[in-house]
């Protein structure tokens, strides 16, 4: 039987789901997981369509219908809740895919209707306090379990809409984790945990799924308890616990008046007014590169900046930016001077 079998033509879920919906209108216990999973199998059960079909089609019927009905992630909380599963990509109502164990494969689910597929979209934006439509057709989110989810809307995305949802481990790797695992060596671990506990900068760079944001939070490990810390999201998704001395600051996107909109660059300039001993930076991208230089050099006495880039240029870029914003320019080339001849001072005084 083809892996869509079960959700042919001549059973239509929607109907199916909202007769079980009136049925369970018209109950007066508590609405219980096990009392409508046990509504959704009755129902089934009666259907004659059904008798010929293999128990495991059905079984997979009732599942689709009760993840519907009770889960927010619908078909896609099995997924969600499979710890092998590290990536979810959604191309349209019919094609879904997952990264299980490192490898891309196919699953064997499907919405039913494109509609399905938005609302889900529109929840999840909802429940981050952002919306997503033909206005706002881009929205980045999160789930209450730090996963990470990028969604488009269908006007810009060809094959209908697109969802992309990044699970982190629910368990924290740290740096011993990493050394068995030979993704780093004890001396470079050694040598790592030595530069953030002294506070110099750091810079954390690669391709996409490369492990940036698992590895900027072990190194935050490292991080002194006493100081205060910034950490500056476009989207909060750092799992940053042992600091009790945080303050999370977070990108806004604007509203449908296209008021209301917080940049990073916003941020980075309020962060500096925020007394703190170090600030953190996700996804460095553009012109707010020449906001966090100036932040390190005014600031140099009291204040070590670690930044998180997903760029391999990250270098090229400080470059690029900070020669074509001129106004900030004189500012960052006035400051250096500034603090060569204070060097230069301290050193013959020495």
């Amino acid at each position: 039987m083809d892996k869509n079998e079960i959700i042919k033509q001549d059973i239509n879920v929607r109907t199916i789901i909202q007769k079980i919906r009136n049925a369970l209108a018209l109950e007066e216990e508590e609405l219980t997981d096990e009392f409508v999973r046990e509504t959704i199998e009755a129902h089934i059960l009666k259907d004659r369509r059904l008798i010929q079909r293999h128990p495991k089609d059905v079984e997979k019927l009732i599942d689709r219908i009760f993840f519907s009905m009770r889960r927010e992630l619908d078909i896609l909380q099995p997924y969600i809740e499979d710890e092998q599963v590290s990536e979810i990509m959604v191309n349209g109502k019919d094609h879904i895919f997952v990264e299980k164990n490192g490898m891309i494969q196919k699953a064997e689910i499907q919405f039913d209707t494109t509609e399905d597929l938005e609302e889900l979209i529109r929840r999840l934006a909802a429940g981050v306090r952002r919306e997503i439509n033909e206005l706002n057709p881009i929205v980045d989110a999160r789930l209450p379990d730090g996963s990470r989810v990028n969604a488009v809307y269908k006007n810009i995305a060809l094959n209908g809409p697109i969802l992309t949802i990044r699970k982190f481990p629910q368990k924290a790797i740290d740096m011993p984790a990493l050394i068995t695992m030979g993704s780093i060596t004890k001396e470079a671990a050694d040598f790592l945990q030595s530069m953030v506990k002294a506070g110099y900068n750091c810079f954390i760079s690669g391709g996409t799924s490369s492990g940036k944001t698992t590895f900027l939070n072990v190194l935050s490990n490292f991080i002194p308890h006493d100081e205060r810390v910034i950490l500056i999201e476009d989207s909060a998704e750092l799992q940053i616990k042992q600091i009790h001395n945080l303050v999370r600051l977070e990108c806004k996107q604007a509203n449908v008046q296209q008021k209301g909109r917080v940049t990073m660059e916003d941020l980075i300039k309020t962060s500096l007014r925020m007394r703190p001993d170090r600030i953190i930076v996700g996804e460095v991208r553009g012109k707010e590169v020449m906001d966090m230089i100036q932040a390190n050099i005014s600031t140099r006495e009291k204040m070590r900046l670690m930044f998180f880039n997903k760029f391999q240029n990250h270098i090229a870029k400080f470059t690029f930016f900070a020669y074509n914003n001129y106004k900030l320019q004189d500012t960052f080339f006035h400051n250096y001077k500034l603090e060569q001849v204070k060097d230069e001072k301290a050193d013959r005084n020495s």
